[in-house]
């Protein structure tokens, strides 16, 4: 999976501590053009430009994607300070050259074989400054002696190196999505945290999280975010804020030397997903269900909201729901529903569910609480899922009956197991909208 190129980096004109000095937004193929211009002299040999070009764009890569000074608290991706960073002067001169260069180049970059974070390009100029990476001058004299970029850098890098191509660009989006993850949230990001904790954990003693890598928030997790919270002085809530997230990404590049030539490196296998980041039309699966039973809900509420399909595709009627509901959020109507717009969902849907008047529906119970449900939960929705599980075995025989523990217990496990076999869910023994409708449908047909 490539490193997306982001459209813009923001640079620190300073110092990270200088409070003082401004940030500025630029192109990041400007930027690019305007380091290269700072650093090199476009009158050297054009595999010597090459291949210092590549270097610098890893090495902002490799900020951008670790979130270097962004998971530290500041609000930029990289300084114009050559004492942590690369050279950037605001509004200076491009060199013809260079610009033909970074125009052919700007999203190429260097990995490790085997890893995908863009590698850590560390580079000085050879001559008042050395360091173990590339020498600026260096790369003259290999040019010099008929080398090619790739080999230059193989040079100074190692001969475990590849250049990714052609890099696909996007918008450089912030890791946090914006809402907490806390016990019953679910997704891609909840397995991305579970990952880094556990990889932490393995140098942290105190932590020793060992979580299993689904994708929901349960209550090992919560006791793993709370052991972290305690032993890097943050409040401890069990629920990964802003602040949380941040730091577990901050500690997990630490552990990981992502910011080091000898970086142990995040493999394919790192990032692989079982959740889909964006749903638009054609997808289907049980995600598609599942954000076809928000919008549902939502629709029924609302009449300026089109009832969607509920056959798990992505069709023009589901199109049409999320359009309608982008127009209302004042979010962008592609009808495509990426981050801002699942979130917007979540808000909604939680808004909404919260508001229903007594009687309405005969209980607001019977809609999904928006949150997942775990082994070893306990709380009001246990005990109304619990309750629903009841009612559902007085009306099928095939559901194991179960006691009212107001515990998430093995029986309550194996009852879910039972209706996802029942209703075509996957078997994973906890309840998430799909799963929790399936139960109140069962118990409401007697």
């Amino acid at each position: 999976m490539a490193v997306t190129i982001p459209e813009y980096i923001t640079v620190h004109l300073g110092d990270p501590d200088d409070s003082g000095a401004p940030n500025v937004r630029v192109p990041f193929i400007d930027y690019i053009k305007n380091v290269a211009s700072s650093e090199i002299y476009p009158t050297w040999p054009e595999t010597a430009l090459r291949a210092n070009i590549y270097a610098q764009v890893t090495y902002a890569l490799n900020r951008v994607y670790t979130e270097w000074y962004r998971s530290r608290g500041y609000d930029f991706d990289i300084t114009s300070s050559t004492r942590y960073d690369q050279k950037y002067i605001r509004d200076r001169e491009i060199f013809e050259p260079v610009s033909r260069i970074v125009d052919d180049l700007f999203n190429d970059y260097v990995v490790r074989q085997g890893f995908v974070q863009p590698f850590f390009t560390q580079y000085c100029n050879g001559t008042t400054s050395t360091c173990p990476g590339l020498s600026q001058w260096g790369t003259v004299d290999l040019a010099e002696d008929g080398l090619t970029p790739y080999e230059i850098l193989q040079y100074y890098y190692g001969d475990d190196i590849n250049i990714v191509f052609n890099a696909p660009t996007a918008r450089n989006l912030p890791s946090y999505r914006g809402l907490p993850y806390r016990l019953g949230s679910a997704g891609e990001d909840v397995r991305t945290l579970k990952r880094q904790l556990n990889r932490i954990g393995q140098n942290y003693p105190g932590l020793q999280p060992r979580l299993e890598l689904t994708g929901y928030f349960d209550v090992p997790m919560e006791e793993a975010v709370r052991s972290f919270q305690r032993i890097f002085n943050l409040a401890e809530d069990g629920i990964v804020g802003k602040a949380t997230w941040y730091k577990i990404k901050s500690i997990f590049n630490g552990v990981k030397g992502l910011a080091e030539l000898d970086a142990e490196g995040i493999t394919q296998e790192d990032v692989s997903r079982e959740f889909s980041v964006v749903l638009r039309p054609g997808s289907t699966g049980n995600e598609v269900r599942q954000i076809q039973y928000y919008l549902s809900v939502l629709a029924y509420f609302d009449d300026e909201l089109p009832l969607p399909e509920f056959n798990g595709t992505f069709g023009p009627a589901t199109e049409a729901t999320v359009r309608a509901f982008q127009r209302q959020q004042g979010l962008t109507e592609d009808g495509i529903v990426g981050r801002d717009t699942w979130n917007a969902i979540i808000r909604q849907y939680d808004a909404t569910r919260n508001s229903i008047a007594p009687g309405v529906l005969g209980s607001a119970d019977d809609i999904y609480p928006g949150r997942v449900l775990t082994p070893g939960q306990t709380g009001r929705d246990v005990e109304v899922l619990q309750g629903f599980l009841i009612r559902a075995a007085e009306n099928v025989p095939e559901i194991p009956r179960i006691q009212p523990t107001g515990v998430y217990d093995a029986q309550t496990e194996a009852a879910i197991r039972v209706v996802q076999g029942m209703e075509g869910i996957p078997q994973t023994g906890v309840t998430g909208a799909l799963t929790w409708n399936a139960v109140v449908s069962l118990a409401n047909d007697g």
